[in-house]
């Protein structure tokens, strides 16, 4: 007994007709009668009640449906398992305070292990530290060196945050803001900004967020809003528009120096990860 038998009894029940199953699995109707007949031989039982014209699952054949099905699901379970085994295997996992330091790792890493799969969560400063920590990540991107005994980090970038000020803005013609100037204003943010969202609640106490949680909505309305809008220099970053222009924040805290940290006794497939963006930087 083989599973493709098992999937031709399968296949012949679902489709209803010899001939429309063949159709499906490419086979002659000869080809697979000969084939259901051998499954008959090794179960030593007939599964088909034949006619000149058609043959339909008897009792024993509506049995053998049963268990093949059951087989042919632990197959496609085993399959897809043996999948995610080697999906996780591929998988780094980065926590990280901000989303342009994740835009900027995959495009080095994937330009050297094409098969790697990253799958960033920006969240908090406290969070990534905990999960540093903890190794619930795989890399973590700070905004501050850990200076823990066992971690390992580098700087990786820096990034500075801008006022997106659309054309005929009351602030359209600065050349430099501060975050004083801004406070009080109306402002569309992104929602997935990570530690930036504290540097605008802190800095801003005045100021009111529209916030949009999904980017290719948050840009489309970038270029219809005449709301603010943040952008940074960060070249991945793609939330300018013609209409708009970057105007530099001046204040010390719309500076970030991003730091990329691991566990020192980190798997190999990590390390190099870590270690060839050390070398690109």
């Amino acid at each position: 007994m083989e599973l493709e038998q098992l999937r031709q009894l399968d296949a012949v029940e679902r489709m209803g007709t010899l001939q429309a199953a063949a159709e499906q699995l490419h086979l002659s109707q000869s080809a697979l009668s000969r084939s259901l007949r051998r499954l008959e031989a090794d179960l030593g039982r007939e599964l088909f009640d034949r006619t000149r014209n058609s043959m339909s699952l008897n009792a024993a054949g509506r049995l053998a449906l049963g268990h093949a099905r059951l087989i042919l699901a632990e197959e496609r379970r085993l399959i897809d398992d043996f999948a995610q085994l080697d999906k996780r295997a591929r998988t780094l996992c980065v926590a990280s305070v901000a989303p342009a330091p994740t835009w900027r790792l995959s495009s080095l890493v994937l330009e050297q292990y094409p098969t790697t799969i990253l799958e960033p969560d920006v969240i908090t400063r406290d969070e990534v530290r905990g999960r540093l920590i903890d190794g619930s990540c795989d890399l973590a991107i700070t905004v501050d060196s850990p200076e823990l005994p066992t971690v390992e980090s580098f700087e990786f970038m820096t990034e500075d945050l801008y006022a997106n000020v659309p054309q005929g803005h009351v602030l359209w013609n600065k050349k430099e803001l501060t975050f004083a100037e801004l406070d009080g204003h109306t402002f569309l943010v992104y929602g997935q900004i990570g530690f930036w969202h504290e540097i605008h609640s802190k800095k801003l106490p005045f100021a009111q967020f529209v916030v949009q949680s999904d980017r290719t909505i948050f840009l489309q309305q970038v270029r219809t809003s005449d709301l603010l809008t943040f952008t940074t220099n960060a070249p991945e970053n793609t939330s300018g528009h013609e209409s708009r222009k970057a105007i530099p924040i001046v204040d010390p805290e719309a500076h970030a120096r991003f730091y990329l940290c691991m566990q020192k006794n980190a798997p190999d497939r990590v390390a190099a990860v870590f270690d060839l963006v050390r070398q690109s930087v």
